[in-house]
């Protein structure tokens, strides 16, 4: 479902999860689903995502845990663009 994007089949799963009694975590997930529907369908039926933007958080990040107690904000301005 989510390598084909098909959202439109997201309904009948989380349906089909939340009828396991087996799997506790996973009934729960589907129900924690189930409160944005909306937003979870567009994201696995939209080809677009937020991987780039999150891999520069997750750089200038990295930089700033790495300076930290170092140096102030403007050594972390000229770094980022260096990095």
């Amino acid at each position: 479902m989510v390598t084909h994007l098909q959202g439109d089949h997201l309904p009948q799963w989380i349906e089909s999860a939340r009828a396991t009694t087996d799997l506790i975590s996973l009934s729960r997930f589907a129900q924690h689903l189930e409160r944005d529907l909306d937003a979870v369908t567009a994201g696995v039926t939209q080809p677009w995502n937020s991987g780039v933007v999150e891999g520069h958080v997750n750089r200038i990040k990295m930089l700033k845990r790495q300076m930290f107690g170092r140096a102030g904000f403007e050594l972390l301005r000229k770094r980022v663009p260096l990095a």
